[in-house]
This record gives structure tokens, C-alpha cells and sequence, in this order.
């Protein structure tokens, strides 16, 4: 298959997905081959959300609209632009992916694939009925990539480089077990805001998206505000306040009930609003229904402590502090070229 060749096989794959990015799902009779696959995918959506609570019908649906808006010829164009793809020798890569939200290694099996490799996925378990059926479409929409894509619950064998998506622990295994491949390891990482007592409500309202969609479960989500000394959280809670349904979400509430207990048992300050908690802590990883902050003195200090930092730090969220910075509301709409860990994964495929 020639770049375009591959390239248009996925705009055709945005075009499918796309019909289950709303809150009503539409048929769509100019997509290919919906006959065989529209609603099989239906059911696939539903298992998803019957097997991890996590992956509610609004969460599922946001996801695909992501992919359904970076899937298509202008956006796949502009990010493989910069790059030169061709007469590369397929290798195997193996894609460990996480599963923390819905479709998370799907950029991973994207790049794998549209470079021209052959990609072997060993999925979370907490997300395993959706890449599965997208790629049985693309097949579909492309036969060439038959053979290109295997799926194994299995041990790893026969392949040339991986791209690794685990906990602390697991990277340092990963590291381990891979070190004689070519690889990209990731581990924990957090996203961050950090807020000047300036924001307007909302600045503040497009920030509640970046810390409560997915219930703040991807790396991400803002999970740590850094605040200046004196800062007046009334705002920032009122700005919150309309994510309150969130607490009808059994698994939600049910971490909310426990972090708030934990945190009463043992005397930690904390401010909370009936469904949110934010604690003062100096960590970057915080747990379900809660944010934690630290104050600064100066924009010259939180840089300098940013910088220090950012192996820890995913996104930063601001107005004006920092390079690279991200608009709030932005963290869950990432482009193409933003890549996780700020490593070009294209980059690497095209170097094994």
C-alpha cells in the first residue's frame, strides 16, 4: 500500500465512526460496508460500557468524536506533512496498550500502521471490544492491511521494536523485559493547571472539562492546580458546580465516598462541594473526586518548577505562563502531533 493509500482507508474509518459520535446514533447509507458493521458496532458499544462502569454511554461517545474529528484527509494530511514516508521495510511492532479510557492506544495503532509497519496488539483488558471490530472495518475498507494487524492475550513473541503504555511499576519492568528492542516506554504522568485569580468564570467552566471528563482517569486530565498565595477558591467551585450529576455515577460516588473518609480519619485538610474534593499536597497524582493544589510565590517560581518537573507532567493548562502550554478546556482534544510524553512516535517508526 502507498501512503494514501493507507491514509484514505482511515478517513473512511472516521467516516464510519463518526455515525456514533452523537447523541443519536444516525446510519449513514454513503459509508461503506455499514450493512456488515453498523450494528455490530452498536453492540460493541454497549459490551464496552456493560464491561467497565467507567466507559459510560457519554464517554464512549466523546472518544469517538475525537477520532471521527482527527480522522479525516485534512487533519491525517497536515500531521504526516513533515515527515518522509516511504520505501520503509515493515517491521513488527507490538503496541501494550492501557485502558484507562476508552481507545486510549488507538493513536499508537494508528502511527503503526499508517508508517507503513505491521502492528501486534496486546490490549487492556479493561478496554478490548472496540479497537478489535475497527480494525476487522479497516480491513475491510482496505484489504491490504490483512496481515498487518493481529491481536494476542498472549506473551509477546516475534516482533522488532514496542510501544509500551504502563503504571510506574510496569514501565520499570518494561524496560527490563524490552531492553533489547527499540522502544517508547511510558509511565505515569499527570496534567497540571495553573491558575493566576484571573481566569474568568469561563476559563474556569472550560477547566471543569479538563478535570472531570473521563472522570479524570486519563493522563490527560488535570489532576494538581497550582494557585498564587491568597488565591480565592469561590470561583473556581462555582465554575465547578454544574458537574454535580457526576455524583449519580455509582462508581464515582463510591470513590468519593471513600477519599472523603480517608481523608476525615486522618485529618487532612480539605475543601469539598457534596461531590469534589481538592487538598493541599505537593503530589501530582490524585485520586478519584479529588484535585490536589499548591500555592506559588511568582510566575518565575512556577516555571522553574514546571521545568523541574516535567517528566511527571503531561499538559499544562494556562494563560500566558508557558510554552506549550494548552487552552483550558483543551487537555481531552488532543491534535495528531501531540504526542503522549512529548515523544514523536512517527519519528521513531520511520528510525527502526
Amino acid at each position: 500500500m502507498q501512503l494514501q493509500d493507507r491514509i484514505n482507508a482511515f478517513v473512511k474509518l472516521g467516516d464510519f465512526i463518526r455515525q456514533f459520535s452523537n447523541a443519536n446514533i444516525q446510519k449513514d447509507n454513503k459509508v461503506e460496508h455499514n450493512d456488515l458493521f453498523f450494528d455490530g458496532f452498536k453492540h460493541q458499544l454497549k459490551l464496552a460500557e456493560e464491561h467497565n462502569g467507567w466507559f459510560t454511554t457519554e464517554n464512549l461517545r466523546y472518544a469517538l468524536n475525537s477520532w471521527a474529528t482527527a480522522l479525516t484527509l485534512e487533519q491525517l494530511t497536515k500531521w504526516l506533512q513533515p515527515y518522509k514516508i516511504s520505501g520503509l521495510t515493515p517491521k513488527t511492532v507490538a503496541v501494550i496498550m492501557a485502558g484507562n479510557i476508552p481507545l486510549v492506544g488507538f493513536h499508537d495503532f494508528l502511527a503503526v500502521l499508517i508508517t507503513g509497519h505491521k502492528v501486534l496488539v496486546k490490549q487492556s483488558s479493561n478496554d478490548k471490544h472496540l479497537l478489535p471490530f475497527l480494525a476487522k472495518y479497516l480491513e475491510y475498507v482496505a484489504p491490504e492491511f490483512k496481515g498487518y494487524i493481529n491481536f494476542t492475550e498472549k506473551k509477546l513473541e516475534n516482533f522488532d521494536a514496542v510501544i509500551a503504555t504502563g503504571s510506574n511499576n510496569t514501565a520499570r519492568y518494561f524496560e527490563y523485559y524490552f531492553k533489547d528492542k527499540p522502544s517508547i516506554i511510558r509511565n505515569n504522568r499527570n496534567s497540571v493547571a495553573v491558575l493566576t485569580g484571573n481566569e474568568s468564570n469561563e476559563d474556569l467552566k472550560n477547566l471543569s472539562e479538563d478535570i472531570f471528563r473521563y472522570y479524570g482517569l486519563g493522563c490527560r486530565n488535570v489532576s494538581k492546580l497550582f494557585v498564587p498565595n491568597g488565591y480565592d477558591f469561590n470561583p473556581f467551585f462555582e465554575a465547578m458546580y454544574h458537574w454535580h450529576p457526576i455524583i449519580e455515577k455509582a462508581k464515582y460516588a463510591n470513590n468519593y465516598d471513600y477519599n472523603k473518609a480517608v481523608y476525615l480519619m486522618s485529618e487532612f485538610d480539605m475543601l469539598e462541594n457534596g461531590f469534589f474534593m481538592i487538598k493541599e499536597d505537593k503530589n501530582y497524582a490524585s485520586p478519584i473526586a479529588t484535585v490536589f493544589y499548591e500555592y506559588y510565590d511568582t510566575a518565575e517560581s512556577i516555571k522553574a518548577k514546571l521545568i523541574q518537573d516535567q517528566d511527571q507532567i503531561q499538559c499544562i493548562v494556562a494563560k500566558g505562563i508557558i510554552k506549550n502550554e494548552v487552552p483550558f478546556g483543551a487537555t481531552q482534544k488532543p491534535q495528531l502531533w501531540d504526542y503522549a510524553d512529548s515523544v514523536d512516535s512517527v519519528k521513531f517508526l520511520l528510525s527502526i
